[in-house]
């Protein structure tokens, strides 16, 4: 069983730096050889489109020896599907894909501009790897992946006090990583046949810096944050989607790539020699050969030699029924919106079912999420609530139709805003309402000067009536 460094295992190094560069390096090896790690590993190649269970696959034949060999005589094309990619992408886009709101839009601003980029990646790493890490470095987000972050856990309440973060563009080139604990991080570097050193002491995450043309970049000071500056975001159930799927999407994998080598090795035509005992490999060979070049094949008649072709059928049918049930399959294990199943026309109920399994599975997850972007939050010092708005698909003319029923109940910003939301332009909402109220303060000045005129013209007119009397 592989050991697993904790926060109490860098308590007890104490600050023996000799010590400590090799506590770096041991949690580095020991992470890359447990079983979390291969699996995010594996995941992320799903999410890029690879399947290394079928990119592993190799099939075998036993020779006339009874050896066991490499089969290269038959197809070997191996496809990858994208399911994985797929289903992940929707989950995390049918919660983020409208970003994160706050009650005070400036809290926004305060959070980096790609704020939302940021957590749709964390998201994401959490549904590879089961877990994210979110890093808030002094005014915007990082995000550090399972396959690229040693987390230190501590083994009272189970709490992330410190970590490492490591990478390596290849074997030959450096190793560098980075410890991060509650007083600071420090930067290490291993190069090639040589032993770990320190590249930069270690400092507080925030600094004041001084810069001079004389002295060049000098640290005045600097200060930590209240609590550990990086924040895990977990999955459901803390794992990876990839758990309990793998097998379904490989079945899938290889059920197609199975059928696409069947139909490549259908192609050729099997050809049987008959009363040709006498024939050697090497005859078999030059009469194969004979045929692909003349298209013709001698033999004797009667109860001499006599060659015979067969084609080799392919069963499409059992095939695409399986590849369908494991389809099918798929959707349900991950719980995903299936949009084949909304068909053209169909009624907000029948919308709000095919969405409910999503529903469920996001309800989860945005609790996370939640507890996530609040653990953010308390570092930047910010006193706010996220809220989300999901992308679903609707009966569009039927909601419209609702709202405009129901609008002279509601005032004019909330039918605005929910109208502009249905047609995709909610972005644009504080422009419309601004100009209708442009317009609106427009029409007031034009009646107010319409009723002015009206008023002069009345007491004109009472004026001249009044001069007439006294006449």
């Amino acid at each position: 069983m592989v050991k697993i460094k904790t926060y109490q295992d860098l308590l007890e190094i104490g600050e023996n730096e000799r010590d400590r560069m090799e506590f770096v390096l041991s949690a580095i090896r020991e992470h890359k050889a447990s079983k979390d790690y291969a699996i995010a590993a594996d995941a992320e190649l799903y999410y890029r489109h690879q399947n290394p269970t079928i990119m592993r696959f190799q099939r075998f034949i036993h020779n006339q020896f009874g050896q066991k060999v490499p089969d290269i005589w038959s197809a070997n094309n191996k496809i990858a599907s994208n399911w994985y990619n797929y289903f992940t992408t929707q989950a995390v886009s049918y919660l983020l894909g409208n970003g994160v709101t706050f009650k005070t839009e400036a809290n926004k601003k305060k959070l980096g501009r790609d704020f939302d980029k940021r957590v749709q990646d964390c998201a994401t790493a959490a549904k590879n790897g089961g877990i994210g890490f979110g890093f808030w470095n002094y005014d915007h987000l990082e995000v550090f992946n399972l396959t690229e972050f040693v987390p230190l856990y501590d083994e009272d309440d189970g709490g992330l006090k410190a970590g490492v973060r490591f990478w390596q563009i290849d074997d030959q080139k450096p190793l560098r990583a980075t410890l991060y604990e509650l007083d600071g991080y420090t930067d290490y570097i291993k190069r090639k046949d040589e032993g770990v050193t320190i590249l930069h002491d270690k400092r507080a995450y925030k600094q004041i810096i001084r810069n001079s043309e004389v002295e060049g970049e000098t640290i005045l000071d600097g200060e930590n944050y209240p609590g550990f500056p990086i924040v895990p975001l977990w999955n459901v159930n803390r794992q990876s989607d990839l758990v309990g799927n793998q097998g379904t999407i490989d079945a899938y994998d290889l059920m197609v790539s199975g059928l696409i080598n069947n139909v490549s090795d259908g192609e050729f035509i099997y050809w049987i020699l008959k009363n040709c005992g006498g024939m050697s490999e090497l005859d078999d060979a030059k009469f194969i050969e004979q045929l692909k070049l003349t298209h013709t094949a001698h033999a004797d008649g009667d109860d001499g030699a006599s060659v015979e072709a067969h084609n080799v059928s392919v069963e499409f049918e059992a095939t695409a029924e399986a590849l369908d049930r494991l389809e099918r399959q798929l959707f349900k294990d991950f719980m995903a919106l299936k949009v084949d199943d909304i068909a053209a026309g169909a009624t907000n109920d029948q919308i709000q079912a095919a969405y409910e399994p999503i529903n469920q599975k996001t309800d989860q997850f945005e609790y996370q999420v939640t507890e996530f972007i609040n653990g953010v939050l308390e570092l930047a010092g910010i006193d706010d609530e996220p809220t989300y708005t999901r992308s679903q698909m609707s009966n569009q003319s039927e909601l419209l139709e609702m709202v405009l029923q129901c609008a002279e109940y509601l005032d004019d910003e909330y039918v605005t805003t929910k109208i502009l939301t249905l047609l995709g332009d909610a972005d644009k909402a504080k422009e419309v309402l601004k100009r209708k109220d442009a317009e609106a303060a427009d029409r007031y000045k034009q009646q107010e000067a319409e009723l002015k005129e009206l008023k002069n013209q009345q007491n004109n007119e009472q004026f001249g009536n009044t001069e007439q009397l006294e006449e």
